[in-house]
């Protein structure tokens, strides 16, 4: 990740979908691995890192509520659906 793919606020994150943040979070990641980013670049690439993260964690906690499980009859028929896992 250059400096100047990153912005200079997190504003972006909320318009992300869930695959581009996580491929920005997979491409922070990598950046911090390889070691060799300027300290004060590792703690902002950090920062962001742990939006893009919470972002996710959102976007996947909203389509776990949307998901439903098929409820079926003894005769295996769908009867109507229940959520995928009751709280």
């Amino acid at each position: 990740m250059s400096e100047d793919t990153v912005p200079a606020d997190d504003s972006d994150i909320k318009r992300m979908s869930f695959e581009e943040a996580l491929a920005s979070l997979e491409r922070i990641v990598a950046d911090l691995e390889r070691g060799d980013v300027p300290l004060d670049r590792s703690i902002r690439i950090y920062e962001r890192g742990e939006k893009l993260k919470n972002h996710c964690d959102r976007l996947l906690s909203t389509a776990e509520d949307k998901v439903e499980k098929i409820k079926l009859n003894r005769a295996g028929k769908p009867v109507g659906v229940e959520p995928l896992d009751p709280a």
